[in-house]
C-alpha cells in the first residue's frame, strides 16, 4: 500500500489543484442538485483562489503513483484562520488523507500563533462533518441560513434540529 506525504503547494501542483478543485465542485453540484455551480469551466475559480490575498498557504497530499490526491488551504484574518478548501479525490477518501492535511493546516496554525482554526462544510456532506469532527472540529461557532429562490427537487437529507428549531440541508 502507497504511503501518502503531505508538503507545501508548488507551481507544478496547478493541474492537480485545478482538478481537485472541480471535483469539490462536482460533489457541490452533486449535494445540492445545482448543475450550474461552478460554471461551465469549475476548475477555473482555482486561479481566482491563488490570487487571494489572505491565502496563507496551500498543501497538498501525494500518494505514490497516484500523484497529488488531496489539497487544503489556509487563510487568514488577523489571528483567526480558516481551512479552505480541503478535497482529497473520491478514490482515495477514506483513507486518513483528509485528516492527515487537516492535522497539517493546524500545525501550521498553531506554529503561527492563531488564536483559532474554523472551516465551513456544506451540510450535506455528511462524510465531510464526520472527518471535521474527528479532527477536532467540535465547535459550532456560526450558521449560514439560505432561503431558496428556485423550486428544490426535494430533500435527500433530513432535517436537522437546532435550539428547537429545525432547518433542511
Amino acid at each position: 500500500m502507497a504511503a501518502t506525504s503531505i508538503r507545501p503547494y508548488r507551481p507544478a501542483d496547478h493541474q492537480a489543484g485545478r482538478r481537485l478543485w472541480a471535483e469539490l465542485a462536482e460533489q457541490h453540484r452533486e449535494l445540492y442538485d445545482d448543475p450550474t455551480f461552478g460554471g461551465t469551466d469549475p476548475g477555473a475559480a482555482f486561479e481566482e483562489y491563488l490570487t487571494r490575498l489572505d491565502l496563507s498557504g496551500m498543501w497538498v497530499a501525494e500518494r505514490g503513483d497516484a500523484g497529488v490526491v488531496g489539497l487544503v488551504g489556509l487563510l487568514m484574518d488577523g489571528r483567526d484562520g480558516r481551512v479552505d478548501p480541503v478535497v482529497v479525490t473520491a478514490p482515495h477518501r477514506g483513507r486518513g488523507i483528509g485528516r492527515a492535511l487537516l492535522d497539517q493546516v493546524a500545525e501550521e496554525a498553531r506554529r503561527r500563533g492563531l488564536a483559532r482554526l474554523t472551516v465551513k462544510p456544506q451540510s450535506r456532506n455528511v462524510e465531510a462533518l464526520r472527518c471535521l469532527r474527528g479532527a477536532g472540529y467540535d465547535v459550532l461557532s456560526a450558521i449560514e441560513l439560505t432561503v431558496e429562490l428556485r423550486p428544490r427537487s426535494g430533500d435527500r437529507h433530513g432535517p436537522v434540529e437546532l435550539h428547537g428549531q429545525q432547518f433542511h440541508t
